[in-house]
């Protein structure tokens, strides 16, 4: 849906419609404007949609640079912050602001939502088109109301009540280091975050580390209530490997001890065909619009799902998270 700057009415109920689902994104044209002179009408806007329609794209306004970019995202009143307990390489650019995950682009990046693998992660996330690719790089998103209604409800039921333990193996160049992803070389201040966290740790005698994790496969929308897929199962799981991959790791270090998987809360291994029935409905519910350079899109990161398509030519997006929200 576009729309010009005008702001708009707000809804009656706290509950999307299918009509403001099928909106998404909602895109905000600029005109050339710099944004610090709609700063007030863009937040504006923002706030009366964002928890409707899951995400905004605001295009055609100026920015100049990441700092320019993390003054946009500071404008809301959140602090901004920082990339705790990694699971993916990137680079930090600015006090707060990332590269997005540095996959190669020959890469697909599944949809998910962002940090949806811990109890701790961001309400809000921003993404920032420095230069658009070549051919292809969109950030495909989708609707995380959507899918928790389209998945199979015994599938969806069966995932609610057992929830998931994510296992990681850092290290041993499979996968990002134990400092990479805790950002610190200090063991004791990953102890420390781990306990915080809930999170069981185990030293391995190489000197690397394994970590265990149980989290949601469902949530609940914090303001609206509303019921949400969030969790990154089908990202973890060995089954995202190619099987070739896959079989070749396993035959190296063991199943247990390939970098990430996942199974349900009490240990138990997920169905595969469940996986793929979950694949199959982000897949089917996606939306795809292609990056402008300058654009920037503003997501509701328990409502809206995103991720990367493969491309071609340098691509630059940078990315900035807020307003940090808890399982508990």
């Amino acid at each position: 849906m576009d729309v010009d700057l005008v702001l708009p009415q707000r809804s009656s109920t706290a509950a999307a419609t299918s009509a403001q689902m099928a909106a998404l994104p909602l895109t905000i044209h600029g005109d050339g404007a710099d944004w610090r002179s709609s700063s007030e009408a863009i937040q504006a806007q923002v706030n009366a949609c964002l928890e409707q329609v899951g995400g905004v794209l605001l295009r055609g306004f100026r920015f100049e640079g990441e700092a320019d970019f993390e003054a946009f995202c500071r404008s809301f009143g959140h602090d901004l912050l920082t990339y705790d307990y990694a699971s993916t390489p990137r680079t930090k650019l600015n006090s707060r602001v990332y590269t997005s995950t540095e996959y190669p682009a020959h890469q697909v990046i599944p949809l998910h939502n962002e940090q949806s693998y811990s109890q701790n992660w961001p309400m809000k996330i921003w993404f920032h088109c420095v230069q658009a690719a070549a051919t292809g790089g969109e950030t495909p998103i989708a609707d995380s109301r959507l899918v928790y209604q389209r998945i199979d409800p015994s599938i969806r039921q069966r995932f609610a009540d057992k929830r998931l333990m994510y296992v990681r193996n850092y290290g041993n160049g499979l996968d990002l280091t134990w400092q990479q992803a805790f950002s610190t070389d200090d063991r004791a201040q990953v102890e420390q975050y781990c306990r915080a966290a809930n999170i069981e740790f185990h030293w391995k005698d190489d000197g690397e580390l394994r970590t265990r994790q149980v989290c949601q496969a469902v949530a609940q929308h914090p303001r609206s209530g509303e019921w949400v897929w969030f969790n990154q199962a089908h990202l973890f799981h060995i089954s995202n490997l190619a099987p070739a991959l896959r079989e070749t790791l396993v035959s190296i270090v063991g199943e247990a001890g390939v970098p990430r998987n996942v199974f349900y809360g009490d240990g138990s291994p997920i169905e595969e065909q469940a996986l793929d029935h979950i694949r199959d409905v982000l897949q089917q519910t996606q939306v795809v619009f292609p990056w402008q350079a300058g654009d920037v899109l503003m997501l509701d990161n328990m409502l809206v799902a995103h991720g990367r398509s493969t491309f071609q030519g340098a691509r630059k997006v940078v990315v900035a998270m807020a307003d940090p929200a808890s399982a508990a």
